[in-house]
């Protein structure tokens, strides 16, 4: 049965109200791994935790995420979209708060893990929450694109809000996002109305799709991150695992009789690059957040709140993404105003390069407020056409597919700007060769939806 809302051009309040609360889970997202980041240095002199150790912190959010969000998006479809999405929600709150009041390392690590579960299930049933809940057309993008747009706004401003927090206690990164789950919760069990699940043919889980292809994203998520940890023979025996248990799944799903992903899902070129475009977009935007950091704060020796407040411009992604882009979708649409945003965010990336050890903030400034603009032009658009056209009974997974891409492209883009940081000679030299990769991952994006978009103009 659909769960579709009426195609008037204004939306009710209580649509509003769904459509707020759901905002508000992608927000928590995205802040919660922006501060974490922030605060990486004062949890290592809290719990004396060794660099390899601390970056398991993030790495185990990292693999909970990205292992298990198609099972996760899958499981939004076969068992109900607003109860994995409360559900999840829940544990969600409970690891966080746990993970504040870790006083050993290894349960903070294995609480995120847990919290990355958590999100990989959340994630895509709040996604399909909308696409479903929506109708199909301008009514549909205006609520993606405000969405995409909260989403975007959590990683710039969880920068910011990072900085702030350590600065008091590093224990409170973990402990606010509780604090906003329960009352996203409270709010969520009474504005995202309780709806029958869609008909499917069986609800019976495919265990063995959902085992392996964890397994290869896991081995896979965990080789492209430890590749600049360990040596090279054993980043390629663990992309070898990973990619062989692919090609096991997908020799699975072809028999099962009821598959986690329909293969034949995978055969629309457009959502395939979208898909491409949007894992390397995410590449080159975590992995400059990352090179800028460091360059900021370890070669210029600005503190945690300066670095914070520069790449606050970055942010405006939340105001445009909501405003602008909506009009430029419906008299451009989604194709031209993707690969605009990925060329905008080509040129903020080469506008870096001239950065110095005595670089003015200002030479800096158009960087950041230029790929703002190209995050609000591009995201929301790669969500759009990454679900439309996509059975209700998919959009779960459509959703899991996508978040799988962006943070598989996260770490892929992490792991790349570390090595070369890694093996290069420390100085400005080492941040202007590391930016090579934001700078050909966003390239690529645009060329391969430059592609589509000349498929579609023949």
């Amino acid at each position: 049965m659909s769960t579709t809302v009426p195609t008037e051009a204004r939306l009710t309040p209580r649509t509003w109200g769904m459509l707020f609360v759901l905002c508000g889970a992608i927000f928590l997202e995205g802040i919660d791994v922006a501060m974490l980041n922030v605060a990486l240095p004062a949890i290592r002199a809290d719990l004396g935790m060794s660099t390899g150790q601390l970056q398991w912190v993030i790495s185990a959010y990292v693999l909970g995420y990205g292992g298990f969000m198609l099972a996760g998006g899958r499981a939004a479809d076969l068992f109900g979209r607003r109860r994995m999405f409360l559900a999840w929600l829940a544990v969600f709150l409970v690891v966080s708060a746990a993970g504040g009041l870790a006083g050993e390392g290894w349960l903070l690590i294995a609480a995120r893990f847990v919290a990355g579960v958590a999100a990989a299930v959340m994630a895509p049933a709040g996604l399909s929450i909308i696409t479903t809940g929506f109708a199909e057309g301008p009514q549909r993008n205006r609520a993606l694109l405000v969405y995409s747009g909260t989403a975007a706004a959590g990683f710039s401003l969880g920068l910011v809000l990072g900085g702030l927090l350590t600065a008091v206690n590093w224990r409170l990164v973990l402990f606010v996002p509780a604090v906003l789950a329960l009352i996203i919760l409270v709010l969520g069990a009474s504005l995202i109305p309780a709806t029958p699940r869609e008909p499917v043919t069986s609800r019976r889980v495919d265990l063995p799709g959902a085992v392996t292809v964890t397994a290869a994203i896991v081995l896979l998520v965990l080789g492209v991150e430890r590749s600049a940890h360990v040596g090279a023979a054993w980043t390629a025996a663990l992309v070898a695992a990973g990619l062989a248990l692919g090609a096991v799944f997908v020799r699975i799903e072809r028999r099962s009789a009821a598959p986690l992903v329909r293969l034949g899902l995978l055969r629309s070129g457009t959502l395939v690059r979208a898909n491409v475009a949007a894992l390397l977009f995410s590449a080159a935007f975590f992995g400059f957040q990352f090179v800028a950091v460091l360059y900021l704060q370890e070669l210029r020796g600005w503190s945690t709140g300066q670095t914070s407040l520069a790449m606050l411009a970055i942010g405006a992604d939340a105001v445009l993404a909501p405003t602008l882009t909506p009009r430029l979708v419906r008299r451009f649409g989604n194709a031209k105003v993707v690969v605009t945003g990925l060329v905008l965010a080509l040129v903020a990336y080469v506008l870096f390069l001239p950065i110095g050890t005595d670089t003015a903030y200002l030479a800096m400034f158009p960087t950041m407020i230029v790929l703002g603009v190209a995050f609000a032009l591009a995201y929301g658009p790669l969500t759009i056409v990454a679900t439309n056209g996509v059975d209700e009974s998919e959009q779960g997974l459509a959703g899991g597919v996508l978040y799988t891409s962006f943070q598989f492209g996260a770490a892929l883009g992490l792991a790349a700007c570390t090595a070369v940081l890694t093996g290069a000679a420390a100085g400005p030299g080492s941040y202007r060769m590391a930016l090579a990769v934001p700078i050909a991952a966003v390239a690529l994006a645009a060329v391969i939806s430059g592609a589509g978009l000349r498929k579609r103009v023949a």
